[in-house]
């Protein structure tokens, strides 16, 4: 049987001349799939470079070792052109589809924010800071209260007129002595209670160390305007001893405010008022001496000399002990610190505004 024709004719020439008709049919394949059309042509089962390779069982062996190198190596070459073509085509495919998806690779990475804390926060913790630095222990206590301590052990029994705008949120539960319960609508219930265990721990003592004493948290009424909350914060302050007088209250609030506003350029002023837990009783007025609230008297708290009948409920006696208590809202005081003219804007949880505060 004599050879095929091919093989009698087979020349390095014709393996050059595949090799370049391989490369021409890759780069002409627009597609993945057109080049593996391609492909098909040349390594396929029926490709060319696979007939050459059973041409080879016609030759003799040393014939077969000669040209079977050079036909791998054709091939070789064509599947390094092959897998080039491949390349190109899946690079282009990628360029196209971030163009079609407009990526921006300047965009930065998304991180984790950092928290801070909240004004009102901010404004407790610097109250609390300066009464500590004139000797003021810090109370606290619970936001639910019993009638008598919220009420009737601050000289404001039930039916006082005094009460209507006070005793607004109750629970509808008693306590073990049939009293109600409310949510506090103050902090001093805690006057009360700290100096009750002040007075029971040097009961029977000749001397007794002075109170002194603020009372700084949530408290609860029903009032919602721009400059007024049904949850709001305040701090009451207590001083009790054998003889302290309304010029120390005005002394003791006098650093406090300058130093909460960090200026000595700001008045001070009692008006003459009513509560029932004091008396006398007084408004505490300032006035700024420069800024945006230059000239005007801003109330900020409510003061006075502690009521005898409160001193007995506190476990004292009146005809010895005598101090002052004042309450300030701690929210307006942030107001004025921050220059915000809405109370709403410390509880709506707009990041945005939230956010100047870090």
């Amino acid at each position: 049987m004599g050879r095929p024709f091919l093989i009698p004719e087979f020349r390095m020439s014709d393996l050059d001349a595949l090799l370049e008709a391989a490369k021409a049919d890759f780069a002409a394949a627009p597609t993945p799939a057109e080049l593996e059309n391609a492909k098909a042509r040349f390594l396929g089962k029926s490709g060319r470079v696979t007939e050459l390779m059973k041409g080879l069982a016609a030759l003799s062996i040393e014939e077969k070792k000669t040209r079977g190198a050079e036909i791998n190596q054709t091939k070789v070459a064509i599947e390094a052109a092959l897998t080039a073509r491949r390349d190109a085509l899946a690079a282009a495919e990628l360029e196209k589809q971030l163009k079609a998806e407009a990526l921006d690779v300047t965009l930065p990475g998304r991180q984790r924010g950092t928290g801070g804390l909240h004004p009102i926060t901010r404004a407790m913790e610097r109250i609390e800071a300066i009464f500590g630095s004139m000797g003021f222990d810090v109370a606290d206590g619970p936001e639910i209260e019993t009638d008598w301590f919220s009420f009737s052990a601050l000289n404001n029994p039930e039916n006082h007129p005094a009460r209507s705008m006070q005793d607004t949120f109750y629970v509808d539960m008693k306590d073990e002595n049939g009293s109600w319960l409310n949510l506090r609508p103050h902090t001093s219930p805690m006057q009360i209670r700290y100096a009750q265990a002040h007075a029971k721990r040097y009961a029977g003592q000749e001397t007794m160390p002075e109170i002194r004493v603020i009372a700084p948290g949530r408290t609860y009424r029903v009032d919602s305007d721009a400059t007024h909350s049904p949850m709001f914060h305040q701090v009451e302050g207590l001083w009790v001893g054998e003889n302290i007088s309304f010029k120390d209250l005005k002394a003791v609030y006098l650093n406090f405010i300058t130093a909460f506003f960090e200026t000595d350029q700001l008045q001070l002023r009692f008006r003459p008022s009513y509560f029932p837990f004091t008396e006398p009783s007084a408004e505490i007025d300032i006035m700024f001496e420069s800024g945006p609230l230059k000239g005007r008297w801003l109330e900020v708290s409510g003061s006075g000399q502690v009521h005898p009948q409160v001193i007995r409920n506190m476990g004292l006696d009146p005809e010895r002990y005598i101090g002052f208590a004042f309450g300030s809202g701690i929210d307006r005081l942030a107001m004025l610190r921050y220059g915000v003219n809405d109370l709403r804007a410390f509880f709506d949880g707009d990041l945005r505004f939230l956010s100047q505060f870090k």
